[in-house]
């Protein structure tokens, strides 16, 4: 075996209810595709002085690392609101967990690597695609400031899976502060099993929320960072144009990080209702939908806590009420304070200001939408505005919306709206510009870069644009391509899941 990291793994010692011993099935010839080296870095892995092809045993699970235990986390989950008592790792491997040298917590998982207990009669594989999507999605979230899993590799397996048709296979190396979700609590509670749920608890308070564990109870603080970590979390997700797909329980994670891209995908054209995922046929997952589900969710996850938060049971749902209705103001508030930023507004503590900024940023989401109006270069181009005179930038945010005038009716009131801020020009916009993005990984081109690894063995239209990805918020020499909306052939409607 191989030391490149000390492991430190206290899952394991949960108890074998939790998850399954087991060791990644061995692939026929791995190659590597992508190492973040930066990331393994910054985690302390000892991985310098190692070939490509020795990163890629060991990622594809090959080559087992010193101290790793292996397992797959078993959890339970409700899949479009109806429930299922038994999911869990069903093509992933948990190699262990460690501490970065900044003293923080991760786990370091494959995904792609075979079959578990939990494979319900799949192969415990990933296709290539999914693999590449994961890797550009959840590196480009990191570097627009959104909690996140992180992609420490990219295989390919040498051989074939069975999907439609017969794909090329990949494996992904995922990092996350915690792979808990609330489908894993609601696994123990709906077996009855209280004292697993406390451990578990017990286990997410060390390990992600320590801050709760001095508290008068830790289950009920918990449960109250839980909820803002999320209200935070889909705040910033509404603020981007990204719609994750499928927010089912078990695709929720208990430490605010975004887990889990399958059918994830950013807008081009703005819609309120927008939908991306081939599975997700009522709309359930929606774009608008987001914040609502969200606390759905977070109420399942209440519902198993209930008995650690008070012997009482009418006291405890009290409690975890109250604690419920607070995720609706701490989103209000996300939202509002991350919109008025985006828009490039100072914030004010008058609720009637408020409410006047809200009716304004409603206004123009409103004239995006009946004008199918481009996301991410409406905000970039808003950006770049003079907010007294006109410039050639408004012809470029102009062009965006088929019907104008709406919108240069709306742009009255944004100036108006300006001229009371004690903000210069170049202040706002060097502001808006941080958190506006240029870039974001458009469907289109990740379906070229996944076209290409797919059927052309070429990974050089994913390194592009993943290395474009890495700087976002600032326009790159010959890079327009990378900031364009989808030609009408190019347009992707659907996005799929891995299975």
């Amino acid at each position: 075996m191989l030391e490149i990291i000390a492991f430190n793994n206290k899952y394991i010692s949960l108890g074998v209810g939790f998850y399954e011993k087991i060791s990644p099935v061995l692939v026929a010839k791995p190659g590597l595709i992508k190492f973040n080296e930066g990331l393994a870095e910054s985690l302390g892995l000892s991985t310098a002085d190692l070939m490509p092809t020795e990163i890629a045993e060991i990622f594809s699970g090959n080559r087992l690392p010193e101290g790793a235990e292996p397992l797959a986390m078993a959890y339970a989950g409700h899949q479009f609101g109806s429930f299922n008592p038994q999911l869990g790792d069903g093509r992933a491997i948990l190699l262990g967990e460690f501490v970065s040298p900044e003293g923080k917590g991760f786990n370091l998982q494959l995904k792609g690597s075979g079959r578990t207990l939990y494979s319900r009669g799949g192969d415990g594989r990933a296709a290539l695609g999914p693999v590449l999507r994961e890797y550009l999605v959840s590196e480009a979230m990191e570097k627009l400031n959104v909690p996140t899993t992180r992609a420490l590799a990219a295989v390919t397996t040498g051989e074939d899976v069975a999907r439609e048709r017969l794909l090329p296979g990949g494996i992904i190396a995922r990092i996350a502060s915690s792979f808990i979700r609330v489908g894993s609590f609601e696994y123990f509670s709906a077996k009855g099993d209280a004292e697993s749920v406390r451990k578990l608890a017990d286990y997410v308070i060390e390990c992600n929320y320590p801050q709760t564990r001095d508290t008068d109870n830790p289950y009920v603080a918990l449960l109250q960072s839980i909820v803002e970590r999320q209200a935070a979390l889909i705040a910033q997700w509404m603020q981007l144009g990204f719609i994750h797909g499928v927010m089912n329980t078990d695709n929720m994670s208990v430490a605010g990080e975004t887990i889990d891209y399958g059918p994830c995908a950013f807008m081009d054209s703005y819609d309120h209702n927008q939908v991306f995922s081939s599975i997700d046929r009522n709309g359930r997952y929606a774009y608008s939908n987001q914040p609502s589900i969200g606390l759905w969710n977070l109420s399942r996850l209440a519902e198993t806590l209930l008995p650690l938060m008070h012997e009482d049971s009418d006291a405890a749902i009290a409690i975890a009420q109250n604690i419920l209705e607070s995720f609706v103001e701490s989103y209000q508030e996300n939202w509002l304070s991350g919109m008025q930023a985006k828009f490039g507004l100072i914030a004010s503590s008058d609720k009637i200001k408020q409410h006047e900024d809200k009716s304004l940023i409603e206004e123009l989401f409103n004239i995006m939408a009946d004008n199918n109006a481009d996301f991410t270069l409406t905000f970039y181009f808003l950006s770049r505005l003079s907010a007294t005179q006109s410039s050639k930038h408004e012809t470029e945010i102009r062009q965006l919306f088929g019907n104008s005038e709406l919108f240069d009716e709306w742009l009255i009131k944004w100036r108006q709206r300006l001229a009371v801020q004690v903000q210069s020009d170049e202040q706002r916009q060097t502001s808006m510009q941080s958190i506006n993005p240029v870039y974001i990984p458009r469907n289109h081109q990740i379906e070229a870069a996944i076209r290409a690894a797919e059927d052309n063995h070429d990974f050089s239209v994913f390194h592009a644009l993943h290395e474009v990805l890495q700087n976002p918020y600032e326009e790159q020499e010959c890079k327009e391509s990378y900031m364009r909306p989808p030609e009408p052939n190019e347009v992707v409607r659907q996005t799929f899941c891995g299975t």
